[in-house]
């Protein structure tokens, strides 16, 4: 499950950075760490599978929930480490006018 939910995350997002083409919201930043953790997670169901064979297939609803969890948690703070460099860089200077004020 999270093999697939960065998958998606990833597909999504690349779709969006593709279409808009706006290097102010680094939207490709996004994409990397997406596309990053999809890798980690395939090397890893790889290893499993070498490891489990045929059960890996076939996993308890448990193990699906908490696969499901865990990629939540990965997509949450890729959005979150996101966010923190937007604020930082601050692309359109909305941060920055604010603080004047």
């Amino acid at each position: 499950m999270t093999l697939l939910l960065t998958v998606f995350a990833a597909v999504i997002t690349t779709a969006i950075w593709y279409q808009k083409n706006d290097k102010t919201m680094n939207l490709g930043l996004l994409c990397w760490m997406f596309w990053g953790a999809s890798l980690m997670w395939l090397v890893d169901a790889v290893f499993e599978y070498v490891e489990l064979k045929a059960e890996y297939f076939t996993p308890a609803l448990e193990d699906m929930i908490n696969d499901s969890f865990l990629g939540l948690s990965v997509i949450a703070l890729a959005l979150v480490i996101w966010i923190v460099v937007l604020l930082i860089r601050d692309p359109k200077g909305v941060v920055k006018s604010r603080l004047k004020k």
